[in-house]
């Protein structure tokens, strides 16, 4: 199955014709011809290449095609071209050198696009943990570049080749043993219950031919894009001078893109991909930025109920080298670990408290730690006091922590845009912009990598460019039901967790009595032979290349030799240096790295 159920609905969406569109007038009913202008909106654009190029540019008055058919004096067209169709580039702006904005540069240019990125940091710096990948995303970045796929699968950590899953946060023994999830702790006391239930990642990507879920650092991430997109142009970013608003200028005339310094830049379209803050979806939706509105949204998002706190650390486990990623539950909260490559360990602490209850400083946010509440509280000590009872499991791997290294953030969330188009006229928003995700299961860079691919392909599709407005409401229509349903899940994943999960009951201990504990337990099948399974091949049902074969295996082999050389070497040095501070933000976007301007 290549494509997901939401693609597949997108396909009874009607095709835009390959003729100009042409607005009906029932009023008028007389005929006549008028003169086509040959013209160039943009002199001066080039599709990968020094050759100039010249476009037709369609001038028509108010002129009676036939009895019905009316063009109204202000539609203009211009033929968007291709490599064997006549035509200019198309000429598009994106606000947000991101993930998601990066993703959708290089994608374009690959198909002749003319596109410039705005962002708003002078200069882009290493910053940052890493991010998820899922298989999905990766079968999305091997369709659009297959130099791009095999440099990522250079940096690549793989996670889903290896055990991941629910462990038991009050009960794990602390030795970070491997043992099976099955019941039998319920008739022999001996039996062990660290592990709830496990993911069965490899084999939902296994199903699909797909290469396995892992992490990338964010760093590599970005230098690998912007590398890949300067090989298509040159000087395709513009650093320094981010979008702060857009005039849409009408059918077939483009868009005025407003920019931090007071200039303006003219595009055929605006892709807003400037992260859950985002000042395009601002104007789109009437919102202001940051601002909390009467109805207690701050510019369309709710607090999720959850702060999560986030550190790294190089640590040897016995179980490095057999598991990817484990969710420690309990009561009220959840602990996460992962393995993220070179020996490190990344772990996030997740609490149902208040908004604004900062203890740690935010690299979403910008603050430092002496703007904390109390800047020498030892971040590690308070948030090992809130798992007093838990798994030294869960104690080990905090006491290997440095502290000044833990940074916090507030979770935000959206409903899905159902009633409200990710687009207005030439304009349109992708990622976080319009569907931020909880992290809970890695997908929010994920879709806005599908978002890339989805609307670059519907773009490739457009002809001239007063099909432009309804190409960008097509590429809503493809989108919104697997969005939705994502977001969905991911936010299922975070309520559960917390709100309805508790420490499993066992006939063995008094550790789970709750009614939660009770029905954590009755979970357990149904999460494990049902739930889990479709949830994670729904996920990975969107695979445009298709299955890969015995790639996704070659892959592997080649990376687990190397991860290991990679780590041991790791574990020697912080044995002899100790450990040392992480990068400078694990949830550092772009718009908080501010390099000196010139």
């Amino acid at each position: 199955m290549k494509q997901s159920i939401s693609y597949i609905i997108s396909l009874t969406i009607a095709a835009v014709p390959s003729s100009a569109f042409v607005p009906t007038n029932p009023l008028t009913s007389s005929i006549a011809k008028q003169p086509i202008i040959l013209a160039s909106k943009y002199d001066n654009l080039n599709n990968g290449s020094n050759k100039k190029k010249t476009s037709t540019l369609i001038q028509m008055s108010d002129t009676v095609v036939d009895d019905t058919i009316t063009v109204s004096s202000d539609s203009v067209s211009e033929l968007l071209g291709r490599p064997a169709r006549p035509g200019r580039p198309l000429k598009v702006a994106i606000a947000g050198g991101g993930v998601g904005g990066l993703t959708t540069a290089l994608c374009m240019l690959k198909k002749g696009f003319d596109v410039t990125v705005y962002e708003k940091t002078a200069a882009f710096a290493r910053f940052g943990g890493p991010i998820q990948f899922a298989s999905n995303a990766l079968s999305v970045l091997k369709e659009i570049d297959e130099n791009l796929f095999e440099r990522v699968m250079d940096k690549f950590t793989f996670t889903g080749t290896r055990a991941c899953g629910i462990k038991d946060g009050l009960r794990a023994d602390g030795s970070f043993r491997m043992t099976n999830d099955s019941l039998d702790y319920l008739w022999n006391p001996d039996a062990p219950a660290d592990w709830f239930v496990k993911f069965p990642l490899k084999e939902c990507a296994d199903l699909y031919g797909l290469p396995y879920t892992g992490v990338i650092d964010r760093p590599d991430l970005q230098e690998i894009l912007i590398d890949e997109c300067k090989k298509l142009k040159p000087n395709f970013i513009k650093n320094g001078n981010g979008c702060t608003g857009y005039v849409s200028k009408g059918k077939g005339q483009g868009v005025t893109v407003n920019l931090e310094d007071g200039s303006t830049a003219e595009a055929d379209i605006l892709v807003g991909s400037d992260g859950i803050w985002s000042s395009v979806r601002a104007q789109m939706y009437g919102e202001e930025i940051k601002k909390t509105s009467k109805n207690g949204k701050k510019q369309g998002c709710t607090y999720s109920g959850y702060t999560v706190f986030a550190g790294e650390t190089v640590l040897k486990t016995d179980d490095y080298y057999e598991t990817g990623y484990k969710v420690y539950i309990g009561p009220k909260r959840y602990f996460v670990t992962s393995d993220v490559g070179d020996g490190r360990i990344q772990w996030y602490a997740f609490f149902a408290l208040p908004p604004g209850t900062k203890k740690a400083p935010s690299g979403w946010g910008g603050s430092e730690r002496d703007s904390q509440a109390d800047p020498e509280e030892n971040l590690v000590d308070y948030i090992k006091s809130l798992h007093q009872g838990w798994s030294d499991e869960v104690m080990t791997v905090l006491d290997a922590t440095p502290p000044e290294s833990v940074e916090q953030r507030d979770l935000y969330d959206r409903a899905p845009e159902l009633l409200r188009s990710w687009a207005d006229g030439n304009v349109v928003c992708i990622g976080d912009a319009v569907h931020p995700m909880m992290p809970n299961l890695g997908q929010g860079g994920c879709q806005a990598i599908e978002d890339a691919y989805v609307l670059s392909e519907t773009l490739e599709l457009t002809k001239s460019t007063e099909k432009l407005e309804g190409a960008l409401q097509d590429f809503y229509k493809k989108r919104i039901v697997r969005v939705t349903i994502v977001q969905f899940l991911s936010r299922l994943a975070s309520d559960l967790i917390i709100n309805a999960f508790d420490t499993p009951w066992s006939p063995h201990d008094d550790l789970g009595k709750s009614w939660k504990s009770y029905l954590t337990f009755f979970w357990k099948p149904l999460l494990q032979y049902a739930i889990f399974p479709a949830q994670f091949a729904y996920l990975y049902s969107y695979h445009p290349t298709g299955s890969m074969g015995d790639l996704p295996a070659t892959l592997e082999a080649k990376w687990k030799k190397q991860h290991e050389e990679d780590a041991e070497e790791a574990f020697v040095r912080v044995s002899e240096d100790g450990q040392s501070v992480a990068a400078p933000s694990f949830f550092k976007i772009a718009e908080t790295v501010m390099a000196a301007k010139p």
